[in-house]
This record gives C-alpha cells, sequence and structure tokens, in this order.
C-alpha cells in the first residue's frame, strides 16, 4: 500500500477510537472513492501516492462546488459540512500554488510554446498539456485554465 492511503487509513482508524464523526465519515469516503479508482478498468491495480493525490483532489472539488451550491440555495448547514469534508480533505493534498505561483508557471509556459511558434488562443491545448503536470493537485484546473487563457489573449 503507498504511504498515503497507509496514512489515510491510520487516521480513520484514529478517529473512530476518539469518535470523530467528521473526520471517520469524511476519511471513510475518500477510502472508497481511492478503492473504486484501483478496481476501475481492465483489472485492479494498487494506486500510487500521486494517483490517490489525484483522487483526493477530485474529491477535494466535489466538496467545494457542493458548498457553493448549497450556500447558494440558502443551506448554510449542509454547506458547512461539506466544508467542513473539504478541510479534512486538504489535510492529505499537497500544499497549493499561490497565484503568483501559478501565474509564473503559466508565463513560462506561454514563453516556451511561443518560442515553438504557437501563440493566441489556439496554442491552449500546448500550454495547459505543459503546466497541467506541474499544478496537478496543487491548484484549480478552472483557475489554471483562466490564467493561461488570460495570458493567450
Amino acid at each position: 500500500m503507498g504511504a498515503l492511503k497507509d496514512r489515510l487509513q491510520g487516521d480513520l482508524t484514529t478517529a473512530i477510537r476518539s469518535q470523530d464523526q467528521l473526520t471517520m465519515a469524511t476519511l471513510r469516503m475518500a477510502l472508497s472513492a481511492v478503492t473504486n479508482a484501483e478496481v476501475a478498468g481492465k483489472e485492479a491495480k494498487e494506486l500510487s501516492d500521486d494517483e490517490v493525490v489525484v483522487v483526493l483532489t477530485s474529491e477535494a472539488k466535489k466538496r467545494r462546488e457542493a458548498a457553493e451550491s448549497f450556500a447558494a440555495a440558502g443551506a448554510n448547514d449542509r454547506a458547512e459540512r461539506e466544508q467542513a469534508e473539504l478541510t479534512v480533505l486538504q489535510r492529505y493534498l499537497p500544499e497549493q500554488l499561490t497565484d503568483e505561483e501559478i501565474g509564473a508557471i503559466v508565463a513560462e509556459a506561454v514563453a516556451t510554446v511561443a518560442a515553438q511558434g504557437a501563440t493566441g488562443p489556439s496554442a491552449m491545448g500546448a500550454v495547459m498539456k505543459m503546466v497541467t503536470p506541474q499544478t496537478r493537485g496543487r491548484a484549480d484546473g478552472g483557475q489554471v485554465a483562466a490564467l493561461v487563457k488570460a495570458a493567450l489573449a
């Protein structure tokens, strides 16, 4: 088992012992998502820590979006629960990049792609291909895409 998955399992055991309902439910959900990812596809495989981070990032994004939707609908108690689950998940994710750090990565990628002759909106795919591996799990994909689009405009 990967170190991150082991950590999730160990923290779940601790949460069960301390009867921390929020952490217990969130970690069970996270481990279930990891297991689902492991058995998806043609054959079961164990995920690497990087692949577990991708799954946890996806789960965190779901919580963030649900919290925003519930807040917009006036269901503040549900929004708070989703936000609390997001906080638990963020303990297991790499530190998020600042806007300045993302901007620097985007600027470097835009310069590289421009040097290869691609400019303007048509270079979006090439730039995203360079930027995504550097920001995966450390920045929201929509935010990164918006910065790339602005840089190419």
